[in-house]
């Protein structure tokens, strides 16, 4: 029994060295005696993820489920190997089941937000981004993607405060600064706008939807200048500066 309980010891080892080879060898003879052992199973599961062997990953999550049906984190295992395969209908079925299994788990609530976030479920996604923050509010991934959340189901104020959280956090992220000056801009805040604009112009002065909003917003306080850059915007292909063309008009 020693001999097996250092056989489990030193798998978990080889895997936090990341020696994952190694340490599937070592869990392969552990598991030989004790075939139910589902931390054991969980620990050779990521092995073969680590691996980039899916497969096997996959069948070790589903040996897991029929000895425990209840294993939450397996269930998000699948889940997280199906979302990363863009497989994102079953990746919702199985992280919602996980979700309901083990509803304080943040890592299973903040992914099914994501795959709810890429079937278009909103308003849902959303509802999960919320849970987790009560969980950890921490992670700044997590008002990224619940700013996008909010934003598409036209929570202006929520999707400017989410990405204000995240640029607080990542200020270097130009994704989650033209967002935030996306929702000023719509909630009528056209200099906060406006200082977003710039900030990403800085970084890529050819971000051309960045360039129609700074003309647009620009224009709406009265700069005529503004109609300049939404002209040159238009000129680039932004749609947004084409179909706002006549402000200047």
């Amino acid at each position: 029994m020693s001999s097996c309980a250092s056989d489990l010891f030193q798998a978990e080892s080889l895997f936090y060295e990341k020696q994952y080879e190694e340490a599937i060898s070592e869990l392969n003879k552990y598991l030989f005696l004790h075939v139910t052992d589902v931390k054991a199973l969980h620990l050779r599961a990521r092995s073969h993820e680590e691996l980039g062997d899916m497969k096997s990953a996959i069948e070790d999550y589903e040996k897991i489920l029929s000895i425990d049906p209840n294993y939450a984190q397996a269930m998000a295992g699948i889940g997280k190997i199906y979302f990363n395969e863009e497989k994102y209908k079953e990746a919702e079925l199985i992280l919602l089941r996980a979700a309901k299994t083990d509803p304080e788990d943040y890592e299973i609530n903040f992914l099914t937000g994501r795959v709810l976030l890429q079937n278009q479920d909103y308003k849902l996604a959303n509802s999960f981004f919320e849970h987790a923050k009560l969980i950890n509010t921490e992670d700044p991934e997590l008002y990224f993607y619940q700013g996008m959340a909010r934003a598409y189901i036209g929570d202006a104020y929520g999707c400017a405060g989410s990405f204000n959280m995240y640029v607080g956090k990542q200020p270097n992220n130009m994704v989650a600064v033209y967002n935030r000056g996306f929702a000023y801009m719509h909630l009528g805040y056209l200099e906060w706008a406006l200082e977003d604009f710039e900030t990403v112009l800085k970084k890529n002065p050819t971000h051309r939807e960045a360039l129609a909003k700074k003309g647009i917003c620009m224009a709406k306080l009265g700069d005529n200048d503004g109609c300049n850059y939404i002209q040159r915007a238009a000129s680039m292909g932004s749609d947004y500066a084409q179909s706002n063309l006549d402000i200047c008009s």
